[in-house]
């Protein structure tokens, strides 16, 4: 059974595996059951695009959850592999990246969990890495895609290198909070959920 760390890191599982159609759109109705001493989170609905029932059934892990945009604790996912982790810190910084550009500075606040959702997603790369090594060891790249992303550009899952593309990530953060906080700065920011990662 797949063990998510919390319920953001199932999302971004079920963001990540299409339906046999292609899409990854499809209703989530959500329910947690009781499975002898464990707790399962089940996730069921037709396929928006094909009408195909999807269904996924998660072993939520025993401790509880960091807050948003955090997909767990300091273990590594057992879900999705740093590969993925990484395409999704990039795609999701890019595309913040281009509205960041192109948007007065007073609106910058509105990408705000993008961009730590990237954070996020970098943070989980680095979980990857052995202690007292440098950077992340092939056999951690367990899907496809992440596989196909590892062997395009190893050098890119260096201990060095993902630190600094986490500091430049986090400063693109200050620098929204800096210039653009949000009206009334209601509590927001520690929420972080990204629109559109598949």
């Amino acid at each position: 059974m797949l063990r998510a760390r919390s319920a953001l890191e199932a999302h971004l599982y079920l963001d990540l595996h299409q339906c046999e159609c292609g899409s990854t759109d499809f209703d989530r109705r959500h329910r947690l059951e009781q499975r002898g001493e464990d707790i399962v989170a089940v996730y069921e609905g037709a396929c928006r695009e094909c009408g195909r029932n999807r269904n996924f059934t998660f072993l939520m892990a025993d401790e509880i959850p960091p807050p948003p945009p955090a997909f767990g604790g300091a273990a590594p996912s057992e879900i999705i592999d740093p590969g993925e982790f990484a395409a999704v810190a990039a795609d999701v910084s890019a595309r913040a990246g281009v509205v960041l550009l192109n948007s007065p500075e007073a609106e910058h606040h509105r990408q705000r969990g993008a961009v730590a959702y990237a954070v996020a997603a970098v943070e989980e790369v680095l979980k990857f890495i052995p202690a007292g090594q440098d950077a992340v060891p092939a056999s951690a790249f367990t899907s496809e895609a992440g596989r196909a992303r590892y062997e395009k550009d190893p050098g890119k899952f260096r201990r060095d290198i993902l630190e600094i593309e986490l500091r430049l990530t986090r400063q693109i953060l200050t620098d929204i909070d800096t210039v653009s906080p949000p009206p009334g700065d209601t509590g927001s920011r520690g929420s972080g959920s990204a629109p559109g990662v598949n």
